[in-house]
């Protein structure tokens, strides 16, 4: 049984449904300001400081605990549909996991949708990571992750990197990862009554405004029509209430079926992106701890 303490973000999920709903509906700007919102239901990690940084024309936040391996780095790719959420709302997040992890993590603020359709947010994620590299760090020593729409583009973007021939990061670590920009997964239908935020026609209208021009089977765009080949090993981690649920499974099917070593949890009951609750529901604390535990050693930390 989910704990109460989960209850929060379904709460705060349930008052952004309704204002989404509200007529007349919210302009960009006013959606903007309140997906930043999210960091309210993650308390502030202690012992972890923070600095602005411009990581290859990339805006970002490095999170670093104290005492971590500074030359060891997680980056993520916030969540918000590619048209919301920012390195703001998703510090605190990334801050536990990174003390979890005993490294740093780097929060980048890649350009949102729709005034900046794809590729510019696999652009930037590259442009981040490669300014890493030319920092010194060994991209054995980097990993990638991120939430919904971030857990699409921590996937795309090594994808792309594989495809332009430059050294891989150990790992990927998708949260409630956002591949299908059509809809077409199961869970899409059979979570629609529990999930309480995302739901069929948000995921299209925002998909729209991200895709701008090009297709949506392409395959930077929607990782379900790649190849994920020569992918590092990645740890899946989505709530089983979630519409995207599927996109999991498919995913991970993909990737398995071509040798990359990936793993699917699914946490029962859970909210999109459960993660949020870090230091707040027992939940998420324990699914970051594993991302954790399972990282380490491919970041070559015991």
């Amino acid at each position: 049984m989910a704990s109460t303490q989960s209850d929060y973000l379904k709460d705060l999920y349930r008052t952004w449904a309704a204002r989404l709903a509200a007529e007349p509906p919210l302009e960009l700007d006013g959606l903007r300001d309140m997906f930043e919102e999210w960091h309210l239901a993650t308390t502030e990690p202690t012992g972890v400081t923070y600095e602005e940084v411009d990581a290859g024309g990339v805006p970002a936040i490095v999170c670093t605990p104290v005492g971590c391996a500074e030359d060891r780095v997680i980056v993520w790719a916030h969540g918000g549909g590619y048209v919301v959420g920012s390195m703001h709302s998703h510090r605190k997040v990334a801050g536990h996991l990174a003390k979890a992890a005993g490294t740093r993590a780097m929060v980048i603020d890649y350009r949102r949708a729709p005034e900046h359709p794809h590729p510019a947010q696999v652009e930037d994620a590259v442009a981040s990571y490669r300014w890493l590299l030319d920092q010194g760090l060994d991209p054995g020593h980097v990993a990638t992750t991120g939430d919904s729409a971030g857990g699409g583009l921590c996937t795309s973007m090594v994808l792309r990197l594989r495809d332009e021939g430059h050294p891989l990061p150990a790992a990927i670590m998708p949260i409630s990862p956002w591949y299908d920009m059509e809809a077409k997964g199961e869970s899409i239908e059979s979570r629609a009554d529990v999930d309480v935020l995302v739901q069929r026609d948000v995921l299209l209208n925002m998909a729209m405004m991200f895709l701008g021009p090009n297709p949506a089977s392409e395959p930077l765009a929607n990782p379900l029509y790649a190849d994920p080949r020569g992918l590092p090993p990645m740890l899946i981690q989505v709530g089983d209430h979630e519409c995207l649920l599927d996109d999991s499974h498919r995913f991970a099917r993909l990737a398995s079926e071509a040798g990359v070593d990936v793993t699917v949890e699914v946490e029962p009951e859970m909210q999109h992106v459960y993660h949020f609750l870090a230091g707040r529901a027992p939940e998420a604390d324990q699914a970051i701890a594993r991302m954790a535990a399972w990282v380490r050693p491919r970041l070559g930390l015991g």
